[in-house]
């Protein structure tokens, strides 16, 4: 199947426009991620992965997350673009979230500067905001772009894009 890309209107972008391999950005927007009615990460100094078909991917910097409901995990998986990647679960009073969370400690030199920054899942938080907007997660369950009212897609994840 090959995707129809929808043309984005004035002040929007298409993932198909993004590239790959996948470009790393500086994000000034304010992000902000709440679990179980706590806010665990409040930044504008967040970084964003841009790959083709993808919704943006958000890395918060340590900083800017509450890390004291984090728990590294010793899963590990490897993009052939960033390189090995480390999980977080996240555990805020009497809820748990398993492997919801992921850095780079040894990035590749191209996303070097994305050394431990965190992205977390949407799907699973009470709620996870780009200035003031209410994130959708990417579909499907394995990605974790967030899409806003700025983003176009057709996005991978949806079914049948297992091959784009």
């Amino acid at each position: 199947m090959r995707p129809q890309r929808i043309e984005p209107q004035p002040g929007q972008e298409s993932v198909w426009d993004y590239p790959r391999p996948p470009r790393l950005e500086d994000v000034s927007k304010h992000i902000q991620i709440i679990f179980n009615g706590e806010t665990i990460a409040d930044t504008h100094n967040a970084k964003r992965v841009l790959e083709t078909s993808h919704p943006p991917v958000y890395y918060i910097p340590p900083a800017d997350i509450k890390m004291e409901y984090l728990i590294k995990m010793p899963q590990s998986s490897f993009c052939e673009w960033k390189g090995a990647a480390g999980y977080y679960t996240l555990r805020v009073g009497d809820k748990e979230l398993q492997n919801v969370a992921w850095f780079y400690p040894n990035p590749t030199p191209k996303f070097e500067s994305l050394k431990d920054y965190v992205a977390f899942y949407a799907h699973p938080m009470d709620a996870c905001y780009i200035d003031g907007e209410k994130v959708a997660p990417q579909p499907g369950n394995f990605y974790g772009g967030w899409i806003t009212k700025d983003i176009v897609g057709p996005f991978k994840g949806i079914p049948g894009s297992w091959g784009w």
